[in-house]
């Protein structure tokens, strides 16, 4: 059977395809722009959006085990619950589904929200999922890389409690296992969920450190004040998703992102091998 996979062309539904490919899985995509998709040979590509109701109901004939990101953006909910709904009604039952952690606290951050809900949906609509909560992508630094190296500073307010930042890869492999494991299985799966979290818990401070050390000259720890932060990302985002990152940014600050006891082991076990960790993505964009 096919696994679709929607949300295939960003940071980490990229690396999923490539695992899948890898595992000799049949994978279908579905992307607004097949032109620019540029997939491996062997994927079945398809075009349409989560608002268009007939590209999903195209999308999910003929497959039973969807893996389903949500870019975050100002109907991500609607978007969710539609592909939710037409996935049931097509019968799909084995769901890989991106979430974030702590998606059930941290409430007042509209896109954690939204995924809270969506799991909610997920467990009341009879779905088999693994609920997959990663912390912090480590490689969204890149979206922070011309403050870093041009001005040394350090922007994101992480506060002191502490964030254990995740690496795309091991979402994408650890995603791509469950999938695997879900279509395989005889029957449908219970629900479960996994904390996806990196290998250390980082401040701000211990961050801007790695930065200094990488770049063998002093970077600064912004602070904790997320109002800078919030100007520096609406210079490149809209001014409600500049926002929106302050919000989360202010959780850090209040609760930090830490990994709950046996959260690293487990994910360890699973992927027979070490998490990638912050200063591996550090050294590559000091490189670049």
């Amino acid at each position: 059977m096919t696994i679709l996979v929607i949300g295939a062309t960003g940071r980490v539904g990229r690396h999923v395809v490539d695992q899948l490919i890898q595992r000799d899985a049949q994978v279908r995509v579905l992307t607004r722009d097949p032109a620019k998709a540029a997939f491996p040979v062997g994927v079945e590509v398809m075009q349409g959006d989560l608002l268009d109701i007939g590209a999903l109901r195209a999308a999910f004939s003929g497959v039973s085990t969807v893996f389903l990101l949500n870019a975050v953006t100002g109907d991500e909910f609607t978007q969710a619950i539609l592909t939710l709904n037409v996935a049931r009604e097509a019968g799909v039952d084995r769901v890989v589904y991106l979430s974030v952690f702590d998606a059930d606290r941290a409430v007042n951050v509209p896109h954690f929200a939204v995924k809270s809900g969506a799991e909610r949906m997920l467990a009341a609509m009879g779905f088999g999922a693994t609920i997959l909560r990663p912390t912090y992508f480590i490689d969204n630094e890149v979206m922070v890389k011309d403050v870093i190296l041009q001005h040394g500073v350090y922007p994101i307010p992480l506060g002191g409690r502490g964030v254990a930042m995740v690496d795309a890869r091991d979402i994408a492999e650890v995603a791509a296992i469950e999938l695997i494991r879900r279509e395989r299985a005889p029957h449908t799966l219970p629900i479960e969920t996994i904390n996806l979290v990196g290998p250390e818990t980082l401040t701000g401070v211990d961050v801007a450190a790695i930065w200094s050390d990488v770049l063998g000259r002093t970077v600064t720890y912004g602070g904790d004040d997320p109002s800078g932060f919030e100007q520096t990302m609406a210079t490149f985002m809209p001014e409600w998703m500049a926002y929106e990152m302050r919000l989360m940014a202010e959780r850090y600050v209040s609760d930090g992102m830490i990994p709950e006891d046996g959260d690293r082991e487990r994910l360890v076990t699973l992927l027979g091998r070490p998490l990638h960790g912050y200063r591996e993505t550090a050294v590559r964009i000091a490189a670049e």
